[in-house]
């Protein structure tokens, strides 16, 4: 899995998660991996189905009907350090680090897969939100097998 730099933005601040999605989704059709189509996917999907994934990380993705708008695979990283919330005032559920998904095919399944056996350390999160540098992110993802 290789990970692109403009991908990866780091200290990102987020009004609501609708925001935070949408900022992953025009990252990636700004690196030509999505069509347009795919952001309204990705805010579509939440709504059918939470992102939220648990210690702090959510992974917006478009839905199986979007999978016509990936013209190839990416992940969008973005950090917030101060956190988005994916929950409700009664249930926060506070996010640090989104990974914004397009997969061809079903690469994207081994790329969540990947993402998830790395996050659930939940030290690993807190090394990804305290990153410094692009260059730090990647090599902490790179450690993952």
């Amino acid at each position: 899995m290789e990970f692109e730099e403009k991908l990866i933005k780091l200290n990102q601040a987020f009004e609501n998660k609708e925001e935070a999605i949408r900022y992953c989704g025009r990252l990636l059709v700004e690196a030509g991996h999505v069509n347009e189509a795919y952001v309204d996917a990705m805010v579509q999907r939440d709504a059918d189905l939470s992102v939220y994934m648990g210690n702090f990380i959510a992974i917006p993705h478009g839905t199986d009907a979007a999978k016509k708008e990936v013209k190839s695979s990416g992940v969008a990283i973005v950090q917030v350090p101060s956190g988005v919330n994916f929950g409700t005032e009664e249930n926060p559920k506070v996010v640090t680090v989104l990974f914004g998904i397009a997969g061809l095919g079903d690469e994207h399944l081994e790329i969540i897969q990947k993402i998830s056996i790395f996050c659930a350390d939940v030290d690993n999160v807190v090394k990804l939100a305290d990153a410094q540098s692009v260059e730090e992110v990647i090599r902490l993802l790179n450690n993952v097998e």
